[in-house]
Formats: C-alpha cells, structure tokens, sequence
C-alpha cells in the first residue's frame, strides 16, 4: 500500500506514514521494498518507441519512483498532479520560467529572493522579457502584478524568512490570467503545500531540506496544470538537465525521514531563535515560528511547520567573523535543511541585500540543548 492508497479509501494518513510510503511501487515477491536505481542511457526497444522508457534523458524507472513520491507529499489526494525531477533547483527555476515566458513577456520576481535570481532577471531581460520585483513582505508583489503573464513567489523568503499571503496574491492573478509559481523549498510539502494555496507550479531544491543530508543536488516541478507543465517537460528535454539515477534513489530514500527530520529541525530552529532573542548584540532576529515575528500571523495560517532557517545580524562582519569561527557543532558552510546545522555570513557572497554581519542559521538534528549551548557560547567569545 502507497501512500497515495490512503486517500483513495479516505483515510488521510499522517506525515510520517506519507513520508515512509511515497512513491512506493506495489510490493512484489523477492523484490526490494525501494527497488535500487535503474542505471540505463538506452532501453530495448523493438518495433514503434510506445513504451513509458525510450532513451535515459527522457525517462528513468528510478525517476518515476521519485517523481511520484513528491507528487504525493506536495498534493496529496488530488488528481492531475504531474512531477517531473531536474539535476539541481535552479534547473528547475530555469525550466519553468524560461519555458513560460517569452519576448515581449512580464514577469514579477521577488527582490529579496534567492541568491540567484538577480541573474536570471539579467537573463531574462536579455531575451527581451520585461521584470518586475518587490518585496515578499506585505505583500508588495501585488503592487507591480498588472499585465504579467507570470509571478513568482519565494515565501518564506531566502535569507530574510519574509512571508506573503499565498492565496492573495494567486486569487489576483488569476484573476487577470496570470501563472503563479511558489518557490516551496524552504517550507518543504511538510511545512506548506502551494498547489492547495492556489499556485499552478511548486518548485523546490531537493538538495536542502527534502532530502536533508548534504550529499546531492537535486529540483523539482509539481503542478497539475497540464498545459503549462507540458512545456516544461520539454524544456527538460532540450536542456537536459536531468538527475543522475543514483541521486534520485538516495532522493527518495532519504523521504522516508522527513518528517522525523523536519519536526526536529524546526523545534531546534525555534529554540534557537528563542535564546537569540535575549542577547543584545543580535538584531533583526527574524523566524516565522516566534510569535512575536512580522510574518507570523500569515504564517500561521497557510504553513503547518515553520522551517529550519534563522537570520539575525551581528553588529559587524568582523563580529560575525568571530561568532561563525567560535562554533563547534555547527559547520560554517553554504545551504541550509541538513541534518547537520549550519550558519554563514551571507554577505560574502554578494546578491543579498542584507548587513554584512548577516547570520542566516540552518538548524539540524543535533540535540537541542547542545545546539543552543553552542549558539550561545560562540556569541559569549565572539564578543569583544
């Protein structure tokens, strides 16, 4: 039994159960529960190409598995829902916004998204597609949304942890025709789940939180849109950015943990910004998960987990230099959603508007007492 059984019979099962049963096939005698990756450039193929597997760059058994198992955790229980699995996040980006859009086209951005997208604005104003940006918070997006033919949403936003009101903002645009698209990756299925706020495309990078162990570089598309979603499976194709067997077996394998891995991660994230919240060479605290966060409220209300990622400042970059160098159970690398928490000073890589003693902060699995007594310690030596 797949957890997609459970819905068919009405039963909607928790998250852990759905998250140890996605896109399992049907058991078989003698046969792996999670049959291994199928590694394979080219299949037999007699006679007219009918078949679901022709050629390695379009199709994969191993991939299907997959594909199907993030179906079930972004939309369970609805019909239509299409995935398709890209080499990494930003390949997933990519095909979505660049099959979408055209010469001529408007598109609306977020301004204080991912690091990345400043370059994909410069690339889609080459192409002669029209760009629009404002903020996450407030809603700001609404603002700048007349006449485009696609929006692009990042709530909580990376690194500012800024939230938007998801069904707002897609009424809106549908209401003049417009594609909406949530970047789900820092929320995970587990934290919120777009297609049912109204979004026609939920992408993610799988390399953070979904598969949570910093070992693969992994994107995804879910919609149920079929028109829209046609197009980008054959943005796929052209490119070929697709995902190695191998990287999408250790994909689904690690699902099986996301909820235990998501419900750790995000009280560790919680505890954190609670004792950050005392000190006071920390500023612009902000975790949607506080109460007291400008994003709760909104927060509350369209996420069921608030994710694992803090952002704070400390007063300098020399400051946060000395904190980042002080910690020992927390590695000072880029990325976030591993079971292995992480913080960096985003500024050293440019992109983001934040102070360069901004701490974005990836909590993980460790214990909790130990990870705060950790955070605290390095802020007590890093002091000057």
């Amino acid at each position: 039994m797949t957890a997609a059984d459970f819905d068919a019979s009405g039963a909607g099962p928790g998250d852990g159960t759905r998250a140890v049963r996605a896109g399992l096939p049907e058991p078989a005698k003698y046969e792996p529960t999670l049959p291994g990756p199928v590694f394979a450039a080219h299949y037999h193929l007699p006679g007219e190409p009918t078949g679901p597997y022709t050629y390695g760059r379009d199709e994969n058994p191993t991939w299907t598995h997959l594909e199907r198992a993030i179906g079930e955790l972004e939309a369970p229980g609805q019909d239509g829902v299409e995935t398709l699995a890209f080499a990494s996040g930003m390949a997933a980006i990519s095909a979505v916004l660049f099959s979408q859009l055209r010469a001529g086209d408007t598109v609306v951005l977020p301004d204080d998204g991912y690091q990345v997208l400043p370059l994909v604005r410069e690339q889609l104003t080459a192409y002669g597609i029209e760009v629009r940006t404002a903020p996450t918070g407030a809603d700001a997006q609404l603002g700048v949304l007349e006449g485009a033919k696609l929006l692009w949403i990042e709530t909580p936003s990376n690194p500012g942890l800024d939230v938007c009101d998801v069904r707002r903002l897609a009424a809106a645009a549908h209401a003049q025709g417009t594609l909406v698209t949530v970047d789900n990756t820092l929320a995970t299925p587990f934290g919120q789940r777009p297609l049912e706020l109204g979004a026609d495309f939920s992408v993610a990078s799988g390399t953070k939180m979904l598969t949570g162990h910093g070992d693969l570089l992994l994107g995804y598309v879910v919609s149920r849109n079929a028109r829209p979603m046609a197009s980008v499976r054959r943005w796929r194709k052209i490119v070929g950015a697709i995902p190695g067997p191998m990287e999408a077996w250790l994909a689904h394998r690690s699902l099986a943990t996301l909820q235990l891995r998501a419900d750790r991660q995000t009280a560790n994230a919680l505890a954190v910004a609670k004792a950050l919240r005392g000190r006071p060479e920390v500023s612009g605290l902000r975790y949607p998960g506080l109460p007291d966060d400008p994003s709760h409220k909104i927060a509350a209300q369209q996420m069921r987990r608030f994710g694992c990622v803090v952002s704070f400042a400390l007063p300098t970059r020399a400051h946060a230099d000395r904190f980042l160098n002080a910690l020992r159970i927390v590695d000072d690398a880029t990325s976030f959603g591993g079971v292995r928490s992480t913080a960096e000073r985003r500024g050293r890589w440019g992109g983001d508007a934040v102070p360069e003693g901004f701490i974005r902060l990836s909590a993980g699995a460790e214990d909790p007492e130990d990870l705060v007594a950790d955070v605290l310690r390095a802020l007590d030596e890093s002091a000057e």
